[in-house]
């Protein structure tokens, strides 16, 4: 990681911190906020997949899968932005999906570099491992609107505390001779 990378990492993770501060300190408002603000990542996230399709995906090899990637992003992207009427127990199951399925993909991660003999999988093992406490704890308290708030804060600060250090630690590099 050069260390413009670091520096953004840094700074994207205060963000994020004080992003997630923010939320803590209204919750009635922070709700609309954590709908607006999915809304706006998920619809960020599917514009690029497209752009990157449209632009070079598709001269290559499965390049449709990132047009099928950016088509669904987008689209939940456009479907979350319109849950602002609805209760709030719909953008629990959101957050319910996206923690278990980070957190799924962090501990199998975790065991494939395990077993590759990589020092960094007990980060990935415990990263998995707390984005699925977080889907269980959505799980437990899925009567409850305002819990949605103080769970997605919580993985904010959880994701920023994350990025800040990720941008502190050696990279090794390898090196082909």
């Amino acid at each position: 990681m050069t260390a413009v990378q670091r520096i953004r990492e840094v700074i994207s993770g205060l963000f994020m911190f004080i992003g997630a501060l923010l939320l803590l300190t209204d919750p009635e408002y922070g709700y609309l906020l954590v709908v607006y603000l999915l809304a706006f990542i998920l619809l960020t996230m599917g514009i690029r997949k497209l752009y990157y399709y449209f632009t070079m995906a598709r001269y290559m090899v499965d390049g449709k899968e990132s047009l099928y990637i950016g088509v669904i992003l987008f689209d939940f992207g456009a479907l979350t932005g319109s849950l602002t009427d609805i209760p709030k127990f719909y953008v629990l199951f959101y957050l319910i999906g996206i923690h278990a399925f980070s957190g799924l993909v962090e501990v199998l991660r975790a065991r494939e570099a395990r077993l590759q003999g990589a020092s960094s999988w007990k980060f990935k093992l415990i990263h998995g491992m707390v984005d699925l406490l977080m889907a269980i704890i959505c799980i437990m308290f899925i009567n409850e609107g305002s819990i949605a708030v103080l769970i997605y804060a919580i993985g904010l600060i959880y994701s920023a505390v994350l990025k800040i250090i990720s941008a502190f630690r050696k990279t090794r590099f390898v090196y082909i001779q």
